[in-house]
């Protein structure tokens, strides 16, 4: 299985660069993985809905060129369906069985994604209702993928 992971914006802080390696490399026994940053449009203080919508245009239009044809797409959002650790699994394994050989993770901006985007995805995954930073969002998909895979070759992973 092929995993892309298609983020807004680049992870600034070392902290999460390293947890980002980490899971990384973790999830190199389980699939090839790869990420794709794409650059994020600066929103100025005060930004009228307008301009916040040209703004998430212009990063969607950025995504969906690096959105691979051949993927499932599944994109995070504030308003898909949450799934626990095991449903998450579930859905991953059965993606599989199903002769997919290759799902992108979409994560969006500060804005979020566009309709364009959200229209592209085959699901949409929601965390939680809270907004997080992309940056923080890598890590916690990074993990949670990473535990999927545990939970699909029946290792153990802490609860």
């Amino acid at each position: 299985m092929k995993i892309t992971v298609i983020a807004v914006g680049k992870i600034k802080e070392k902290y999460f660069e390293e947890a980002v390696k980490e899971y990384s490399k973790r999830l190199s026994r389980y699939c090839r993985l790869e990420i794709i940053q794409v650059p994020d449009e600066k929103t100025p203080d005060g930004a009228g809905a307008a301009l916040e919508q040209q703004i998430k245009e212009k990063e969607g239009q950025r995504i969906l060129e690096k959105i691979p044809t051949d993927a499932y797409v599944i994109a995070l959002a504030i308003e898909g369906k949450m799934l626990d650790s095991l449903s998450l699994s579930q859905k991953l394994e059965e993606l599989g069985i199903r002769g997919t050989s290759h799902i992108a993770f979409i994560i969006g901006g500060s804005l979020g994604l566009s309709s364009q985007v959200l229209s592209r995805a085959d699901f949409k995954l929601s965390f939680s209702p809270m907004t997080f930073p992309h940056q923080l969002m890598r890590v916690v998909l990074l993990e949670q993928i990473y535990r999927s895979y545990r939970i699909i070759h029946h290792e153990p992973y802490h609860k």
